[in-house]
């Protein structure tokens, strides 16, 4: 997966000299949580930021001081509050890049840049849709989740052998390991979604098999413990 298939494109541009009253209304309009601030040439020079501005607007509005409030509103700008040298990806990079890129720099949003051209933006909510795109969530399709094992050669295989002879109609199998040591040493949860019109015959088979089930999904979106 790619990062240009999941952001979002033609992002709303600002430039430095723009006033962040201006900024703000544009985030509102728009509804985006930032605004690429680009020169006359288009390249990137910095980035603004919903949360950034809610911020700046709540401790000038707690000073109580008119001549403050009057400067955010009339002669502040954009080139004066804005994050230089934002974090970037490519538009032909993974998203396990961009991923890690974001946990890396403890940002909720990253540019998207082709060439030095801003393409695109991506930030939490579409890392919020891949992820809901991963486990079905918009989809009406059973699954299971397996309790951590260890995954040596040849698991995987034998998980879905098993799930197909107990009549399961396999859309996706991944292994989720959650952050953190402990987690690892336990081994790796295995989610499966499958069509199936009996999932306790195929909880059964995997039981059966030696693989135990932690939790099983219905298609109508109900998660039961196992």
């Amino acid at each position: 997966m790619i990062v240009g298939n999941w952001m979002k494109r033609n992002p709303v541009t600002v430039r430095g000299e723009t006033l962040v009253s201006e900024a703000r209304r544009l985030l509102d309009e728009h509804g985006v949580q930032c605004l690429p601030v680009t020169d006359e040439r288009g390249r990137l020079r910095g980035l603004v930021t919903h949360s950034n501005l809610m911020r700046l607007e709540h401790f000038v509005l707690r000073t109580q001081n008119q001549d403050e409030y009057a400067f955010f509103l009339e002669r502040l700008r954009v080139r004066d509050v804005m994050v230089r040298n934002p974090g970037t990806v490519r538009v032909d990079d993974t998203m396990e890049r961009c991923l890690k890129k974001g946990r890396e720099l403890h940002v909720a949003q990253l540019l998207v840049m082709e060439g030095e051209r801003v393409v695109g933006t991506i930030s939490a909510s579409e890392i919020f849709d891949l992820a809901a795109h991963a486990v079905g969530a918009w989809e009406k399709r059973n699954g299971v989740t397996l309790a951590p094992l260890r995954l040596g050669p040849g698991v995987l295989g034998r998980i879905i052998d098993v799930a197909e002879a107990a009549g399961a109609q396999l859309h996706a199998v991944y292994p989720m390991t959650p952050p953190g040591d402990e987690a690892a040493e336990a081994g790796s949860s295995v989610v499966l979604r499958f069509h199936s019109p009996d999932v306790s015959g195929v909880v059964a088979a995997l039981e059966a098999g030696g693989f135990r089930v932690a939790a099983r999904h219905e298609q109508a979106g109900r998660e039961l413990a196992a």
